[in-house]
């Protein structure tokens, strides 16, 4: 099942988000179940993560690399993750987490340049109706 999220940032556009409980079902059921939740933002290279989630799920079909634009769920900082490009570990044109990270869709906005300016941000997930 699809479910399209909206990642609100104060004084800027919101992010969408689409996620797709094909890979990691449990995962995505309980992120959905505790929306809408806010987290602080951070940049590590060009990927956002968020501070700790209310969501709290082991590894399901885990997986680094990535590709491009995936949202995931980082069971080992109960983070959030946004990967609009390449990661500071990555090998050459591989986007590489810190761990392997449920993947549960994917960024569909089609400006991201925001993300880049989102360091310490208070940003809340909310599910679109």
């Amino acid at each position: 099942m699809k479910y399209f999220v909206a990642l609100k940032i104060p004084n800027a556009s919101e992010i969408s988000l689409e996620l797709d409980d094909k890979y990691s079902p449990k995962t995505v059921k309980s992120f959905v179940e505790k929306l809408p939740f806010t987290v602080t933002l951070n940049i590590w290279g060009e990927e956002i993560y968020s501070s700790e989630s209310p969501i709290s799920v082991s590894e399901e079909n885990a997986k680094s690399p990535v590709q491009l634009n995936d949202v995931a769920y980082w069971p080992s900082g109960k983070a959030i993750c946004l990967f609009y490009g390449l990661t500071p570990i990555g090998k050459k044109g591989e986007i590489t987490p810190a761990s392997p990270v449920n993947v549960i869709g994917k960024i569909i906005s089609p400006d991201k340049s925001i993300l880049k300016k989102v360091n310490g941000i208070k940003a809340t997930f909310e599910l679109r109706r």
